[in-house]
């Protein structure tokens, strides 16, 4: 397992500086994603330090952008990224998990239980079904990273936001390229290079006041 100097290590070159009671919590986290991976699968990334840098770090790297306050929902969860490793950074933030996929949610209630987060919950939903269900009940931040279809979510995701919100997407640079042509009732920012990488991108709106 790593230690807390090499968590350290592998976060400082995406100019990302945890706490050790941060770090520990990414360590426990980590420790079971591996151990449950052998089980179900949650990442095809095997290695320690791969899953730091490509799961944490470019989950982490959203902190640099936005302020992670208020309420935050993450769509198709899976493994967690981003929002159940973004509620390590921002402990007071309230976190709602959308995962359709039995196995999936328990393994994201077992991070949660480990690592003593509050305030967080894992809710068996698509983002439609959701969406419908409590559009009155609108979040501060709508996240998405490694889901199909985005053409079809980001309507319903901007539904569930309040205004001056912000969506955050975890893309390609190609699927940047078309979103940011599309007419949505968003304002994107410019698109934020992942380090490392050579298309990986996360691009960030804000939901328009419409009166």
């Amino acid at each position: 397992m790593l230690s807390n100097h090499a968590v350290h290590e592998l976060l400082e070159p995406y100019g990302l500086d945890l706490s050790d009671d941060q770090v520990e919590k990414v360590l426990i986290y980590l420790n079971l994603l591996l151990r449950w991976n052998k089980k179900i699968n949650l990442t095809a990334i095997r290695t320690p330090e791969e899953c730091i840098t490509r799961h944490f770090a470019e989950s982490f790297l959203l902190s640099k952008t936005i302020p992670l306050a208020g309420s935050l929902m993450d769509v198709g969860s899976g493994a967690g990224f981003p929002g159940l490793a973004l509620k390590i950074l921002s402990p007071k933030m309230t976190v709602l998990l959308l995962e359709p996929v039995g196995k999936k949610r328990a393994f994201l209630k077992e991070v949660v239980n480990v690592c003593g987060l509050g305030s967080i919950s894992a809710v068996g939903a698509t983002i439609q079904d959701f969406s419908r269900q409590h559009a009155s009940e609108p979040f501060d931040v709508v996240t998405i990273r490694a889901v199909g279809k985005l053409t079809d979510l980001i309507p319903r995701a901007i539904d569930c936001l309040k205004a001056s919100g912000h969506l955050c997407l975890w893309i390609g640079s190609d699927q940047a390229e078309d979103i940011l042509g599309s007419e949505l009732q968003v304002q994107w920012k410019d698109p934020i290079s992942i380090p490392f990488t050579l298309k990986r991108q996360i691009l960030v709106g804000t939901k328009l006041y419409i009166s």
